[in-house]
């Protein structure tokens, strides 16, 4: 995880930190270490299927798992944990989840077994959220659940959808969380295509778009199913044009998750093409998560160009901060022709993001004008105000 964060901070990304916190064994065939904790105490643990989980229901469960994700916000320069999609498990036609004994010990102030599951999987996610904040305010915490929340034959909240739902099988109360404020943003899994007869693409991203409950709000796609169908509307080109229009045309959709990563960079269906040349053909600034923190840092100082050994270069200096969520942590650099107005809204104008203090300069016979304009990013990306200095290159 050290070396992923010294990574992703060469290319001035976020590092979020993908947990699935009570998944213990994919396949009851494999081995685990001697000296896991199931060993020690097999009684916080629960087998359904071919699979070994921890007991939802048991604060000892809880407990483990915030004292894992304590250490991992203490030790680590991350900038959110992410929750799989893996609440309670999987259904498996058939087979109830083995809490008979639990429900009957604990359960005995709910309705019935299923809202005390849901009650049971919303204590961790309030748990995890207050021991996040505690820990570094400034470190998010997000949800990738399944695709669809519930069905509208289900509820009339629900979507016009027919499959597996978060809230009745997974036991997870997404919606709850976004409003109680306990998760920062929601990536919902819409890995289907457009047309699809059971969980139509389109239909989830207009459900999901009113249901954003004012938090942050970005799509899952799956990289294989958009190139492998074509648009309904379009025969002649698979589904990312389609996608990327309707993810777009919603105010409360602020951007999507490409998965599996591996089939972007395989650049399937000339998925990574479009990405790069297209959709996202110019830097862009992570989103300011304002209801976490609003207050911008201070202005760089000192911006100036200077002649150095390895060829011109911008420099300037950090501003001041009174506390850790004011501290810059990376500065924007952005260029305009000396005759035209300048837009910190246009994204085609940066030429940097960086955590260096300085920029080095293209400069060819010093016969052309520009301003250079740099502002500075907290850790939440808040931006502060800009400051120019005009350039010959």
């Amino acid at each position: 995880m050290a070396f992923m964060i010294e990574e992703c901070r060469k290319r001035n990304m976020e590092f979020h930190a993908w947990i699935n916190p009570y998944r213990v064994k994919t396949n009851n065939t494999k081995e685990l270490a001697q000296g896991h904790l199931c060993y020690q105490h097999p009684e916080w643990f629960v087998q359904y299927g071919n699979q070994l989980y921890f007991n939802p229901a048991l604060s000892q469960s809880r407990d483990h798992i915030l004292k894992v994700v304590s250490d991992v916000v203490n030790r680590y320069d991350i900038d959110a944990i992410h929750m799989d999609d893996y609440f309670y498990p999987y259904p498996i036609d058939g087979m109830d989840f083995p809490d008979e004994e639990y429900y009957a010990r604990y359960g005995g102030s709910f309705a019935g077994k299923a809202d005390w599951r849901r009650n049971n999987v919303n204590i961790l996610i309030k748990q995890l959220h207050e021991t996040i904040r505690s820990i570094k305010p400034w470190v998010k915490f997000g949800i990738s659940p399944f695709g669809i929340y519930r069905n509208e034959k289900t509820d009339p909240l629900g979507s016009k959808t027919n499959g597996l739902q978060n809230y009745d099988d997974l036991y997870a109360d997404v919606l709850l969380w976004a409003r109680e404020g306990w998760i920062d943003y929601s990536i919902p899994q819409v890995y289907w295509e457009i047309g699809h007869p059971a969980a139509d693409y389109e239909t989830l991203i207009h459900w999901w778009a009113r249901h954003s409950e004012n938090r942050p709000l970005f799509i899952g796609q799956d990289v294989e199913r958009t190139v492998k169908h074509t648009d309904p509307k379009n025969p002649s080109s698979h589904q990312l044009p389609a996608k990327m229009a309707l993810q777009r045309s919603y105010q409360t959709i602020g951007g999507s998750c490409q998965w599996p990563a591996a089939s972007v960079v395989n650049n399937v269906g000339n998925y990574k093409n479009a990405l790069s040349e297209h959709y996202h053909k110019y830097p862009a600034l992570v989103p300011v998560f304002d209801f976490i923190d609003n207050r911008p840092p201070g202005k760089v100082k000192k911006v100036k160009s200077v002649w150095t050994p390895n060829g011109y270069v911008l420099f300037w200096t950090a501003p001041k901060a009174r506390t850790e969520m004011d501290e810059a942590v990376r500065y924007v650099v952005y260029r305009y022709d000396t005759k035209k107005k300048y837009d910190l809204e246009d994204p085609s104008t940066i030429v940097a993001i960086t955590q260096e203090p300085w920029y080095k300069l293209p400069y060819e016979d010093g016969k052309k004008k520009y301003w250079y304009r740099v502002t500075a990013l907290d850790r939440l990306h808040n931006e502060s105000k800009s400051v120019v200095k005009k350039v010959k290159l």
